[in-house]
């Protein structure tokens, strides 16, 4: 699965823990994560993914950086969405959620995580 955001903030933190501690517990099964933040000031953001990552203890989903806030052209990734999680299934992408700036709450992070969760089913 990959997550796309444009801010790392303690919401985002949130929903991150629970994915890393998803793909620990599923490694036999060969799940794998990962954040990009895209920026248009990549330089400056190494320092704030390096500290997120420390901050909040994650461990086994690397986090990116991209060059560019629109992301990468091929995900389509929405504007006005601050965060965009897909999730892959043999190269298939098997669900998407999009979240505006001030909706990734908990409810929201329940839904995902819900929807990791079939990915091992």
């Amino acid at each position: 699965m990959n997550i796309f955001t444009r801010s790392l903030g303690d919401d985002l933190a949130s929903l991150v823990k629970q994915v890393d501690e998803k793909v620990a517990q599923h490694k036999d099964e060969k799940m794998a994560a990962f954040v990009v933040l895209l920026t248009d000031d990549p330089d400056a953001a190494e320092a704030e993914v390096k500290a997120f990552a420390e901050k909040h203890g994650i461990k086994n989903t690397p986090l990116t950086i991209f060059d560019g806030v629109a992301g990468p052209p091929n995900y389509k990734i929405a504007k006005e969405a601050e965060v965009t999680v897909n999730l892959w299934r043999n190269m298939k992408a098997v669900a998407n959620h999009a979240f505006a700036k001030g909706q990734l709450d908990d409810k929201a992070t329940t839904a995902v995580a819900g929807d990791v969760e079939k990915l091992v089913k």
